[in-house]
């Protein structure tokens, strides 16, 4: 995901002029642990990023914005390493870690002059048709001695982490307490997407279609429909412009009803909602 994020922005650093109130970033290093993961940047961006696979604290001291992309569970080790705290000093630290909270991040970095952010993109951003959803620190007067740590970003900084994201496919900003519920509904979304693309998929094979074309009718299909409705077009409304007296349409619409195909979807979601907020608790 970090690696999806650093093309977008090298991308649009080559192909536009970001705006004037964005603070452009001029150097980019990658921490890796593994030779291969080395090699891969290496070949990918060449001289653009600088590739890192000596620990992750001189790439961090070096820096003015950390995104930290690793599991869950690897949140405390990383942050908990010797000399990180000192590191993260005075940086933004952008996590899109699922579950893990800007509260318990803040513990973990334990240093107020550090900005934490929660971003939750997901894997359509290789293509930047990707989708994140950005959580800033409350400005809300504090309750817990965990929050009071919390320092408030300016409005530049704003503008500058929602425009980096962008450079990815759309971004939107929302309160944290949404951030769970969007690790499931656009973090997993692709996933669940792709069940449905491939049921479509079958359903052509099933009646005489060659797997191939199949797909790409599915695939094509499920995109222009997604992108009617980021037009304006509401989903009902599409449904029911297709939807003929006695059609097949309708026909094939009673049955996915009869699956409870909507109850399913929607269940799967909550599903995921409740384990995103569980990951954050896991060691």
């Amino acid at each position: 995901m970090a690696s999806a994020v650093l093309s977008g922005v090298i991308d649009a650093l080559n192909t536009s002029t970001p705006p004037g109130d964005v603070a452009v970033p001029g150097r980019f290093i990658a921490c890796v642990k593994r030779e291969v993961s080395v090699q891969r940047l290496k070949k990918t961006y060449g001289d653009k990023v600088e590739v890192c696979s000596h620990g992750h604290v001189s790439a961090v001291s070096q820096a003015d914005v950390v995104i930290l992309g690793c599991k869950p569970q690897l949140c405390e080790d990383i942050l908990g390493a010797k000399g990180m705290r000192e590191a993260l000093q005075g940086k933004i630290l952008i996590s899109v870690l699922a579950g893990k909270t800007i509260a318990q991040i803040q513990e973990f970095v334990s240093t107020p002059s550090t900005l934490v952010i929660r971003a939750m993109p997901n894997t359509p951003c290789k293509i930047r048709q990707g989708m994140t959803v950005i959580a800033f620190p409350p400005t809300s007067s504090p309750s817990s001695s965990v929050e009071s740590l919390a320092i408030t970003p300016s409005e530049t900084t704003k503008t500058s982490i929602q425009w980096l994201f962008e450079q990815t496919g759309r971004a939107l900003i929302l309160e944290e307490k949404h951030l769970d519920a969007c690790t499931a509904l656009s973090g997993s979304g692709p996933a669940f997407a792709c069940v449905m693309l491939e049921a479509l998929t079958d359903g052509g094979v099933m009646m005489g279609l060659p797997y191939v074309v199949a797909q790409e009718l599915a695939a094509q299909t499920m995109q222009g429909a997604a992108r009617m409705v980021l037009a304006g077009d509401h989903p009902a409304q599409i449904r029911n412009s297709v939807s003929t007296p006695g059609g097949c349409t309708i026909g094939g619409l009673l049955v996915m009803e009869d699956g409870k195909i909507r109850s399913t979807i929607a269940r799967s979601i909550q599903e995921a909602t409740n384990i995103a907020s569980s990951l954050g608790n896991k060691k």
